[in-house]
């Protein structure tokens, strides 16, 4: 299996998703519910399609939040898949904010090795590839030889110099237990920062270096941060699960995650 190859085939999905993305919203669109009463626009499904016309070919399953009704007993023998959020952070879509993201991981037996997350409003591209790194680039600087494409990356992690403990959490969810979090750190750092951001976009900070800890005890998808935690990890941090030093693992039965620390 050629990993390069995959990581290729992933980054230009995501960016040819996210001009898919784009072009819905510059539009005036519809906004839909499924069942759970969460958002699906158009964008969501076009860039669904164009992320699974480009990985088709690799003969490796493919597991979407838009298509999740794969059976478990089907999934479970799978060594490797894909793992795709065409568009996470459908709310801050909805919003106009900007902060949403394309995402695709590359799963083996539960563990993400393969990251891609694209940030179409910014143009700005994070990946990662076990035994590679996790690397951050603009998107104009993006081209079709791959190391001509690390050559030109920032490698991650940063260093920003920052002085102070910056712990990111969501725009749209916090917990009892996330609001605990930040009082201990609060008291044990004295000057924290607490940002909010919306979708993936956390992991990547972690990832990148403009931020601590992630805490996240509340809901979330596998395919919400399979990529980042595979961008987080190459970096060199973890995601553990709540009050254990256990990694989060992916393809399991209930796609839904644990509560987890990014740090």
């Amino acid at each position: 299996m050629n990993f390069k190859e995959l990581l290729l085939k992933a980054i230009n999905a995501s960016i040819e998703g996210g001009d898919a993305i784009m072009k819905v919203y510059a539009s005036d669109f519809a906004v839909e519910h499924k069942e759970d009463k969460s958002p699906l626009t158009l964008a969501d499904k076009n860039c669904n399609e164009v992320i699974e016309r480009h990985l088709k070919n690799t003969e490796i399953p493919f597991l979407s939040e838009e298509g999740v009704k794969i059976p478990f007993a089907e999934r479970e023998n799978w060594e490797y898949s894909w793992l795709v959020d065409p568009l996470d952070g459908t709310k801050e879509f909805v919003k106009r904010n900007g902060e949403f993201t394309v995402n695709i991981a590359l799963i083996h037996n539960g563990t993400p090795v393969m990251g891609v997350i694209y940030v179409p409003v910014k143009e700005e591209l994070y990946f990662a590839l076990e035994g590679l790194g996790a690397y951050k680039i603009s998107r104009n600087s993006v081209i079709d030889n791959l190391d001509q494409l690390i050559a030109r990356a920032h490698k991650l992690p940063i260093n920003y110099n920052r002085n102070n403990y910056v712990i990111v959490g969501s725009r749209s969810h916090m917990s009892v237990e996330t609001e605990q979090f930040f009082d201990r750190k609060k008291k044990e750092h004295g000057n924290v920062e607490v940002m909010a951001v919306g979708s993936s976009l956390k992991l990547c900070m972690v990832a990148e270096g403009k931020a601590d800890a992630y805490p996240r005890y509340a809901p979330t998808m596998e395919w919400d941060t399979g990529a980042g935690h595979a961008i987080v990890k190459m970096a060199g941090f973890s995601v553990t699960q709540y009050n254990t030093e256990k990694e989060v693992v992916y393809n399991k039965e209930d796609l839904l995650n644990p509560w987890f620390l990014v740090n």
